[in-house]
């Protein structure tokens, strides 16, 4: 497996694990493992990517601040 088949597979899990639909996040997982500059994305493959990791932030942070509340 190549270097960016590993990274695929590494933000695919990462996405799904924050609730990002799988579909969803295996494209976006592709287009970010790619590296692609934005010059060269579509617009629909950049507010694609752009949704999916602000979503991801979100719930990232959502599960930092309940994994903060528990810990007292």
């Amino acid at each position: 497996m190549s270097f960016s088949q590993d990274k695929k597979k590494l933000l695919h899990t990462q996405l799904v694990k924050y609730g990002i639909h799988y579909r969803k996040a295996a494209k976006a997982a592709e287009i970010l493992a790619s590296e692609t500059p934005d010059e060269l994305l579509s617009y629909e493959e950049i507010q694609l990517t752009q949704e999916v990791c602000r979503e991801w932030l979100k719930q990232r942070k959502r599960l930092h601040s309940i994994e903060e509340n528990i810990s007292f």
